[in-house]
C-alpha cells in the first residue's frame, strides 16, 4: 500500500491532527511508543508517552519490548541512536527527514578519518594515544568511528567522567564535533588552556603545528551548537543588574565565558531538576533552547524563570516535527504503512553499539 501523501495533513486545522494522532494512538496502543525530547514543540510534546534527552529516550524506547513502532519526535542522529540500541524487532520511525543537527553535521566521517590520518603521522601511530570522544550529537558513522578505534561516546551529564575513562587509556583525546562541552569540562577538571588546542577541520593537521598536537592533552573539534553560541556574557550581566539575587544556569555547550558567569552548570535533565528542586519564589536566569525554557516556566509557576537572551534562540531543526507529521506518521501505521523509518546498517550499528556500550558502563 502506498503511504497517504503528507500534504493531505498539512492542509489540515489544528484539531484535526490532534484528532487523528488520538485515534492513531488509540488504534496502535502498546505497539508504538513516541518519544519526545525535551526541545520539541509543545503541540508535538503532550502526545509524547516518554520524555527526556536523547540518550534516556533511546534506552527506555528499547525497554518497551512490546513497541514494535519507535516514533522519535526529535533529530535524527536521536533516531540513529534508538535504532543501534533498540530491540531487533523494533522500527525507529522520523516523523520528518529534514529535522537533522547542525552541531551534528560539523564533523563529518570523511573530516574525522582525515584528522585521524593526520594523527597517525604526526604521532607515530594515533590508536592507543588519541582515544576519540564523541558527543551523542553525532552521525552514526562517528559513533561507530569511535568503537574501531578504542573511543566512547559521552552526554552533556557524563562527559567528566567518560573523559576521565580516556585519559586513563590514552595521552590526548580527540573531542567531536562541539568545542565548548570539551572545553568547558576539561577546565572544570583542571586542565591548563596550554593544553587544549582547537582543530579545525578545514585546514591541513587542523591549524595546529606538530608541537601543539604532540602537547594536547584534548583536542577540541571546531564546532558547536547554533541555539547555544547565541548565549552571551552581556546576557548574564544583565540579569543579574535587573534581578537582585537572580541565579543563572547554562548548558555546558554555551560558551566557557557564559559558564564561567554561570552559578551552575548542566545537562537538560539537570537544569530542570535544578529548578523544580529549589525554593518557591526563586528567580532563575537560563541558557538552553527557549521551548525547555519555556515549559520550565509553565511547570513551576511558584519561580521566576526567563530566557537568558533577549532574542529568539530555538532549535529550528527539531522545530520541523510539527502535528501534521506526526499525524501524518501515525495515520499511516494504522494502515500499516512505514514511512521515514530510520535504520543504521551493519557493520556500523555494532561498532556504534559498542562505543555506546563503553559509555554505559564508564557511567
Amino acid at each position: 500500500m502506498n503511504p497517504k501523501p503528507i500534504e493531505d495533513f498539512i492542509a489540515l486545522s489544528e484539531a484535526e491532527h490532534i484528532d487523528i494522532i488520538q485515534k492513531a494512538k488509540a488504534a496502535l496502543g502498546d505497539r508504538v511508543v513516541i518519544l519526545g525530547h525535551h526541545y520539541q514543540r509543545d503541540e508535538v510534546f503532550q502526545f509524547s508517552d516518554i520524555t527526556g534527552d536523547s540518550l534516556k529516550l533511546s534506552r527506555e524506547a528499547s525497554n518497551r519490548g512490546e513497541a514494535d513502532f519507535i516514533v522519535f519526535c526529535g533529530v535524527h542522529f536521536m533516531a540513529e541512536t534508538a535504532d543501534i540500541l533498540c530491540q531487533p524487532h523494533q522500527q525507529v520511525i522520523l516523523p520528518d527527514l529534514s529535522a537533522g543537527c547542525s552541531m551534528a553535521d560539523m564533523a563529518d566521517a570523511p573530516q574525522v578519518e582525515q584528522c585521524w590520518s593526520e594523527l597517525d603521522a604526526i604521532l607515530g601511530g594515533a590508536d592507543g594515544k588519541v582515544i576519540p570522544v564523541t558527543y551523542i550529537n553525532s552521525s552514526a558513522e562517528l559513533k561507530a568511528f569511535c568503537g574501531r578505534h578504542g573511543g566512547i561516546v559521552c552526554t552533556s551529564s557524563n562527559a567528566r567522567k567518560i573523559l576521565e575513562w580516556a585519559w586513563a587509556r590514552g595521552r590526548t583525546v580527540l573531542f567531536f564535533p562541539d568545542e565548548h562541552l570539551g572545553r568547558n569540562t576539561a577546565h572544570r577538571m583542571g586542565v591548563a588552556d596550554a593544553a587544549m588546542h582547537v582543530w579545525d577541520p578545514f585546514q591541513v593537521k587542523g591549524g595546529l603545528s606538530d608541537a601543539a598536537i604532540q602537547g594536547a592533552k584534548i583536542l577540541l573539534w571546531k564546532g558547536y551548537c547554533s541555539v547555544h553560541q547565541m548565549f552571551q556574557p552581556a546576557h548574564v550581566a544583565m540579569w543579574r543588574q535587573r534581578i537582585a539575587g537572580v541565579k543563572v544556569i547554562a548548558h555546558p555547550e554555551c560558551c566557557q565565558a557564559v559558564c564561567d558567569l554561570a552559578d551552575e552548570v548542566g545537562s537538560t535533565e539537570m537544569m530542570i531538576q535544578a529548578v523544580k528542586n529549589s525554593p518557591p519564589g526563586s528567580k532563575w536566569v537560563v541558557g538552553t533552547e527557549l521551548n525547555l525554557v519555556n515549559r520550565l516556566a509553565a511547570q513551576n509557576p511558584d519561580k521566576e524563570i526567563h530566557f537568558m537572551s533577549p532574542t529568539i534562540c530555538m532549535c529550528s531543526t527539531m522545530f520541523r516535527i510539527d502535528p501534521a507529521h506526526l499525524a501524518w506518521t501515525l495515520a499511516n501505521l494504522v494502515d500499516g504503512v512505514v514511512v521515514n523509518r530510520i535504520t543504521v546498517p551493519e557493520p556500523q550499528k555494532a561498532e556504534a553499539r559498542l562505543s555506546l556500550q563503553r559509555m554505559l558502563e564508564a557511567s
